[in-house]
């Protein structure tokens, strides 16, 4: 039967663990934060609309430190209780080193679920709500869009791109090909901006090239059935998407013969996020036995645990590398790094306990 031991010595645990990942975070978002502030503020015209591009750029950064910080969060609280002797008190009530863990693999799960389903929505709501060129899959460093049709072709090229409302798209420096079935150019419209709406496309004062060659200026409306949902359908890169629009919209793009391998791979990896923080724990955990009740050194398994855990991120990205070009199935390429890590942590936890 799977039990965590005493309620009390489980809620004593499950907020060591907590404090210490608390409070890691807390330093790691705080420096991330503050450079991030500083580097973003010759972009912004004010100190608030910095603090908001700083937050959420931090966001985005939140999936790639999360891992390191439940590692150190482990590593820290192991420390703590260590040094003040309750480590050895709690080993003294007759559990293993497997079922102190259970309260922080409990906590790591909780984390990793809690960053799949909240934070990740709510990041890529707020990082699509001001949509940049950042978000989308450049071609020459353009952003192209195109919209077939029996009778019609429509192309349009951006050198950027906004959606400051949440609800339109505004493109700056655009030139807009429209071309007729047989692909003959009928017009070429260039603008400094041109504005996508759920009822086409709008330009003002546009520089209008017609198919007999003759120049003219004036605003256009162009009817076409993009909208921007279905850009942001088309071109948001696979991180973009909420984890809970993923699974529809895999199917919706599966559906049309799109390639959805990065789309898979963000899904499996926001599914086995919590899996991912539990492997960060059991090496936390692994980096933290000792027998030594005083001059623990600490300062040397942080910092090879440090070492470690960047050289898992590369071991992890060769991995993800190899299931973003088909060389593994997707799922194998998500779930291998962390079994091995679990595996071969657990294995070290086990030999020193029997030593």
């Amino acid at each position: 039967m799977f039990r965590f031991g005493p309620k009390v010595l489980t809620r004593f645990l499950t907020r060591r663990f907590f404090a210490s990942f608390f409070l890691v975070m807390l330093i790691i978002c705080g420096v991330i934060y503050a450079v991030t502030f500083v580097e973003r503020l010759s972009s912004n015209p004010t100190a608030l609309e910095t603090m908001m591009d700083a937050w959420i750029r931090l966001l985005e950064y939140i999936p790639m430190f999360l891992p390191l910080a439940v590692f150190m969060g482990t590593l820290l609280a192991f420390y703590n209780l260590t040094r003040s002797s309750e480590l050895i008190i709690t080993s003294g009530t007759g559990l293993s080193p497997f079922q102190i863990a259970r309260p922080f693999l409990f906590g790591a799960f909780v984390i990793g679920a809690v960053a799949a389903t909240l934070v990740n929505p709510y990041s890529v709501n707020l990082s699509t709500s001001n949509l940049t060129n950042h978000q989308l899959k450049l071609i020459d460093g353009a952003i192209w869009l195109r919209e077939s049709s029996e009778n019609s072709n429509l192309t349009i090229r951006a050198k950027e791109i906004k959606m400051p409302n949440n609800k339109d798209i505004i493109f700056y420096n655009v030139t807009i090909l429209s071309q007729d079935g047989d692909f003959k150019l009928q017009e070429r419209i260039t603008a400094t901006q041109a504005t996508l709406s759920n009822n086409g496309i709008d330009i003002q004062k546009a520089s209008i090239i017609g198919s007999d060659g003759i120049s003219r200026n004036g605003n256009r409306h162009i009817d076409t059935k993009l909208t921007p949902q279905t850009v942001l359908d088309r071109y948001l890169q696979p991180d973009q998407i909420s984890f809970w629009k993923l699974p529809e919209f895999i199917k919706k793009m599966d559906s049309i013969g799109v390639s959805t391998r990065g789309h898979l791979m963000q899904l499996w990896t926001l599914l086995f996020l919590p899996l991912n923080m539990i492997a960060m724990v059991i090496l936390g955990i692994a980096f933290a036995q000792t027998k030594q009740r005083r001059n623990y050194s600490f300062g040397i398994k942080f910092s090879l645990g440090i070492l470690t855990c960047f050289a898992l991120y590369f071991i992890t990205n060769l991995f993800n590398a190899l299931g973003n070009t088909g060389a593994l199935p997707p799922l194998i390429s998500i779930i291998a790094p962390q079994i091995i890590i679990i595996a071969g942590a657990c294995m070290f936890i086990t030999s020193f306990d029997t030593i």
